[in-house]
């Protein structure tokens, strides 16, 4: 029998209103990558964050090698051989990467003095070790993603962790880096460490996982093993239905140009040029990609572009109608629909109910609204009904606070108000972010149907598996900047990673 180095045995834990986890049974072995896949609100997080000692269960135990025992804090956890790496890096940019290492862990010269020299090499010693090279006199700013998350998984090493658990560890990495982690965690299992990986993407899973637990609605549905599952199969588990991973598009049929930017530039309030010198169209009746990782300019670009953010220069038309500096009314007012990747700072009002959030941009104009901009209820009603249906936005009712809903219902009520009226140009940023299998499939489809309405889509993404599945053209940013164009037919992971790392094809 294989030896578990963790087990957790029915775990239950519940929020007001909600039962997170219920009764949860789990075992990781020694040497293994153990992949813990289901949709978002399924319990994985919260599993993990108990067996990290940030919960602490209703009910259950936890064994670590055969001991049974209590995890009051992370500081516990660690000191008991148990490391997280976090989906959002916890690391100070100002300061080294050794600095970050031994935060909390010192290693001193006397009572008052650091010894820095002996934590550097430290440091250099465990990143030749398990190959994750990194130069230990760094500064976190300066340093990329992929590199940043090696600092992560040194400082759980450091502190001698034997059991390390990634909480989506690839979400704002290039092809390159990730196919780096993968390499990365094989040499971990190989020199006796265990991996929990947390993650959404089914292609990962399969490529590095040894063993897949499934979870749903706060309980382990099922295991399988990568050899003998496929992404369907997969999917399948975690929603509890037939998913179709991938929306039949055929082919586009582009005509005039609907968006063209010219020359665009976005300065942040640090006087950086986050958006440089970008100028590109989007055609009725295809789907632009954007690609990139998370950071180089994308969130400032759809801001340009919806009038959530002032240009520093160059020219935004729309339609014929030059909106350079418009604002976000205006945009809307010329056909434009924007489905942000903040839905909850700029896609909705959680108090407010599903039937007034599905009118945030049309309320004052008529059939909602009359007279002297007088609401009129029972036709916002009657217009939330349709797209509640029509959208498949899963609620009791449209009286219902649209904060109380689900995270992918959220984005679906969003999607339906932006959908739900004519358009021109369809700005979809990160429409995905945050949802399940099954609402992915669902608003794919939808992008899909309003290009082939006619309607111009501009699709940014930091999900290159999204942009590849449903762009006819794709760009790539880095540092501010288009670094290239793509034909999304021809387009290959490898090129586009490149183009992502900052590599012209040229160069």
């Amino acid at each position: 029998m294989e030896e578990s180095v963790l087990e957790v045995r029915d775990i239950t834990k519940q929020f007001p209103g909600v039962l997170a986890n219920d009764h949860v049974n789990l075992q990781l072995h020694k040497g293994e990558i153990l992949a813990l896949l289901g949709e978002n609100g399924a319990g994985k997080s919260t599993l993990m964050n108990i067996v990290y000692g940030l919960y602490h269960p209703d009910s259950g135990e936890i064994y670590l090698n055969g001991e049974c025992v209590t995890v009051s804090s992370p500081r516990d956890a660690i000191a008991r051989g148990v490391g997280m790496v976090h989906q959002h890096f916890q690391l100070v940019e100002p300061m080294t990467v050794t600095e970050n290492i031994i935060l909390g862990s010192e290693v001193m010269r006397n009572a008052v003095l650091l010894n820095i020299d002996a934590a550097r090499q430290q440091v250099d010693d465990l990143s030749r070790e398990y190959g994750l090279e990194v130069d230990p006199d760094a500064i976190i700013e300066d340093l990329p993603v992929g590199v940043q998350q090696r600092v992560e998984i040194i400082k759980a090493l450091y502190r001698h962790a034997k059991i390390l658990i990634l909480d989506e560890p690839t979400a704002v990495l290039t092809p390159q880096e990730i196919e780096d982690l993968f390499r990365v965690m094989r040499r971990l299992v190989e020199q006796g460490h265990s991996i929990i990986f947390i993650t959404h993407k089914l292609k990962e899973v399969l490529a590095v996982a040894h063993r897949i637990v499934v979870m749903r609605n706060g309980g382990v549905v099922g295991e399988a093993l990568p050899a003998e599952s496929t992404e369907g199969s997969l999917a399948s588990m975690m929603v509890g239905r037939e998913v179709i991973l991938k929306v039949p598009k055929g082919a586009a049929h582009p005509g005039e140009p609907v968006l063209d930017v010219s020359s665009l530039e976005v300065t942040d309030a640090r006087g950086t040029k986050v958006v440089n010198n970008v100028s590109f169209q989007v055609r009725a009746g295809e789907i632009l990609g954007v690609a990139g990782v998370q950071g180089n300019g994308q969130t400032e670009l759809v801001e340009a572009l919806t009038g959530l953010t002032r240009i520093g220069g160059g020219r935004i038309t729309l339609g014929g109608q030059d909106l350079s500096g418009g604002t976000p009314r205006a945009f809307t007012e010329q056909g434009s629909g924007h489905i942000p990747e903040n839905r909850h700072r700029y896609g909705m009002v959680a108090p407010y109910p599903i039937s007034e959030n599905l009118v945030l941009n049309q309320y004052y104009k008529a059939p909602f609204a009359r007279g002297w901009g007088i609401r009129d209820y029972p036709a916002i009603d009657k217009h939330a009904q349709r797209l509640v249906e029509l959208f498949d936005v899963r609620t009791p009712g449209v009286s219902t606070a649209g904060g109380s809903l689900s995270g992918g219902n959220q984005q679906k009520m969003v999607v339906a108000r932006e959908l739900g009226r004519q358009l021109s140009l369809l700005v979809a940023a990160q429409p995905t972010r945050g949802v399940d299998v099954g609402s992915i499939e669902f608003i794919h489809s939808q992008i899909v149907k309003q290009r082939d309405a006619g309607v111009a889509v501009l699709l940014v993404s930091a999900e290159l598996d999204e942009i590849m599945a449903l762009s006819d053209r794709i760009i790539v940013m880095y540092k501010g900047a288009i670094i290239g164009e793509v034909n999304a037919a021809e387009a290959t992971r490898e090129q586009l990673g490149l183009l992502m790392a900052g590599v012209h094809p040229t160069a």
